[in-house]
């Protein structure tokens, strides 16, 4: 059986056992009711993870038929919620934010200054954004993000005042800026303090649907932990961030949000592929949004420096903050905390897989505590499909190929169980190996039960992990194109399939050229057909659910980003729009080309880690 090819990863850990062995090899018996018990309240603690499904209830062309609010996926943020536009605030002095949870809660670095240094017992130092100079313009906003999480009415976006507070010009009222200090594994070696180093965490908005998000902007100048940077961002790569923040919430996936890009005349040197050829570049603003910056490094850190108390802290205050199914009086809170993360880690990464996702830099300090998508940086949409598919020019050895994912996720874990050894018993540290080594089960499982949905297969056959697995080898010999291959079966209908009537669907057309592609067709139709109380429209309805047929590649990207360099925010606008609804056909999208069969000219596009 090709699983292989189902999962693209080779992990070794193993998924049996209630033994463990220890380095000498010398095998430990288990509390398998401590193991039961933990992964029992890991589950209720999961229990707010949101599939991959979207719906799409609507064929029609319309560019604006997704506008409707029973139209919308019930997985996206809606802006709307009984609140007339009168409601909305209408003035940016009047947004407030507050950073005294997080200074009450932690000791703050004691020394002042944006200057580059060693920073110890502490989680944030405070830091000032250094405004970005020249004439600024709003290049994006999401209306979404902007009236649905931060409560302003859009219309407050035009203003100068927003421009000066969403760029780091003017703090708003209350704000403390802080920067926030962190480790982590970058390519698998210990990298040391690492840190926000062009990033400030303007404070928690509490909105009026009782959630708390953590404002921050990026690119908003240098801090303790810029190291040798100069604390900016460029217009290329903040167009990416901003963009593919959003595409993939509105995909499903959980991630950070961008509300706005602030763009500017101000120069920034950037050696875009690091061979020497420094080139002007113009600086730029994200003001992005989560619920929690913490990460795996922000643990990490404390671990390396011996600072367990102030690792208990940080620990104890993620947990109670929010995981809230977690007991804070728990004996084994840290073992939950710990098995709910190997648990959503392995569904984040199963759905990045899904959507042909590959985040381009997987170290421990890109990886949320939350399990949610952070640090866009050289990600990339995988075109064919290829599990060696590598979006970083950074990345030689393909360490965080797409089919990498899942093992950089095993490997950010076990790093993730280093950091919490000092704070668990023996017997705990013998469980939390144990749940590890279910990791990998976990993630297959999850990606099963995916892929069975992309193929909008209903109940459970034998031969069902097969038949993916046929898929995507075919795909990969046949380089076919990832997203359209799942979406254009998705629109086909059973009769096109019977007579391989592939008119106009360029994915399908390359696939069938593969010599056992009327092999693989045939037990499709076989397990689809045979599948009770079930129609040809209903099968294709939910695998338009789950197939996207729009997401963010890499060439239309870059063909934004050249306009905006030029001052064009048209083709970010327009890209905007349409990713919000990656589920719907559209108009513009199709005149656009967004997917037709990728340009000749998209080959050869590279993407760094420079910005």
């Amino acid at each position: 059986m090709l699983t292989c090819c189902v999962s693209s990863i080779r992990v070794t850990a193993s998924t049996e056992a209630p033994s463990v062995l220890t380095e000498s090899g010398a095998s430990m018996s288990v509390d398998m009711w401590s193991i039961h018990r933990v992964v029992v309240f890991a589950l209720a603690a999961a229990s707010s993870f949101t599939p991959v499904y979207a719906q799409e209830f609507s064929q029609s062309t319309d560019p604006d038929c997704h506008s409707h609010d029973s139209q919308r996926s019930p997985h996206t943020v809606k802006s709307r919620w009984n609140m007339s536009v009168s409601n909305l605030i209408q003035d940016p002095d009047q947004l407030r934010v507050s950073c005294k949870k997080l200074i009450e809660a932690f000791p703050v670095d004691e020394v002042d200054g944006n200057f580059v240094r060693t920073v110890k017992n502490c989680i944030f130092s405070k830091s000032i954004p250094t405004p970005l100079k020249g004439p600024l313009r709003l290049a994006a906003v999401s209306k979404d993000v902007i009236e649905g999480i931060l409560d302003l009415h859009v219309a407050v976006t035009q203003s100068e005042d927003f421009l000066h507070y969403a760029s780091g010009g003017r703090l708003l009222l209350e704000s403390v800026p802080l920067a926030h200090r962190y480790g982590g594994h970058q390519f698998g070696y210990w990298a040391g303090q690492l840190g926000d180093g062009r990033a400030h965490l303007l404070g928690q908005y509490y909105n009026r649907k009782g959630e708390t998000w953590e404002l921050q902007l990026k690119g908003s100048g240098k801090t303790p932990y810029s190291r040798s940077g100069d604390g900016r961002a460029v217009i290329r790569s903040s167009v990416r961030e901003f963009l593919c923040s959003e595409a993939m919430h509105f995909l499903g996936v959980p991630t950070s949000r961008a509300a706005s890009l602030i763009v500017s005349e101000e120069p920034v040197l950037r050696d875009q592929f690091y061979n020497g050829n420094v080139k002007t570049e113009r600086g730029a603003v994200v003001l992005r949004l989560a619920k929690s910056w913490f990460r795996i490094g922000s643990l990490e850190i404390l671990a390396q420096s011996g600072e367990i108390d102030l690792l208990r802290k940080l620990l104890n205050f993620v947990t109670d903050e929010h995981f809230p199914s977690i007991s804070s009086s728990d004996p084994d809170k840290y073992l939950v905390f710990f098995t709910t993360v190997v648990n959503e880690t392995a569904h984040l990464i199963a759905q990045w897989m899904s959507v042909g996702f590959a985040h381009g830099v997987c170290n421990t300090d890109n990886f949320s505590l939350l399990s949610i998508t952070i640090d866009y940086g050289p990600f990339g949409f995988m075109e064919s499909y290829n599990p060696n598919f590598v979006p970083s020019t950074s990345d030689d050895e393909g360490r965080y190929s797409i089919g990498a994912q899942a093992n950089a996720g095993l490997f950010n874990l076990e790093k993730l169980l280093g950091a919490l050894t000092p704070v668990l018993t023996q017997k705990q540290q013998k469980v939390a190996k144990m749940i590890l080594k279910g990791y990998v089960s976990i993630y297959q499982t999850r990606i099963h039960q995916i892929f069975k949905a992309k193929l909008g297969l209903l109940g459970e056959e034998e031969e069902d992990n097969y038949l993916i697995a046929f898929l995507l080898k075919m795909m990969e010999d046949t380089q076919s194109d990832f997203t359209m291959t799942f979406r254009q079966l998705s629109e086909v209908s059973d009769m096109q399939l019977q007579n391989r009537n592939f008119t106009q669907m360029w994915a399908l057309d390359d696939l069938s050229l593969h010599k056992h592609f009327s092999e693989w067709l045939n037990m499709y139709l076989s397990r689809v057909n045979g599948q009770q109380n079930d129609t040809d429209l209903d099968r294709q309805n939910r695998m338009k659910n789950i197939n996207p047929r729009y997401v963010l590649r890499n060439w239309m990207a870059e063909s934004a980003i050249k306009k905006a360099e030029m001052n064009d925010f048209s083709e970010v606008e327009l890209l905007h729009h349409i990713l919000s609804s990656p589920f719907v056909t559209q108009e513009t999208a199709e005149e656009a080309g967004y997917a037709a069969r990728p340009p000749l000219w998209a080959q050869g596009l590279k993407v760094s880690c420079s910005s």
